[in-house]
């Protein structure tokens, strides 16, 4: 019987699948939020109801500025914090210049 594919995988390609899979999740995440705020907040107003927050219209504010900022800081952290060094293997020292070790 065969082993499944993700018993022979390289734990380094897992971990990057993992990571990428993350940072997919967040971006779709961040996505979403900032099309469902700038619509709802954005279409369909007076220009009298706009309010201003740190001058910026508040629906560019929540739909915008605010997603923004979030995925820097979940940005940072995840890569202080989650992301790891992999063990690539051994240095092959001298190399040629398409690091071929010729």
């Amino acid at each position: 019987m065969t082993e499944p594919a993700a018993a022979n995988t390289d734990p380094l390609v897992r971990s990057s699948l993992r990571e990428a899979l993350i940072v997919t999740l967040i971006w779709l995440a961040a996505l979403c939020w900032s099309v469902g705020v700038s619509a709802s907040m954005g279409y369909d107003r007076r220009p009298e109801d706009l309010k201003l927050i740190w001058g910026f219209p508040d629906w560019i504010f929540w739909g915008v500025v605010i997603p923004w900022l979030t995925c820097a800081v979940v940005s940072w952290l995840f890569g202080a914090f989650f992301v790891r060094d992999g063990e690539l293997g051994q240095d092959l020292g001298d190399t040629d210049d398409l690091g071929l070790g010729g």
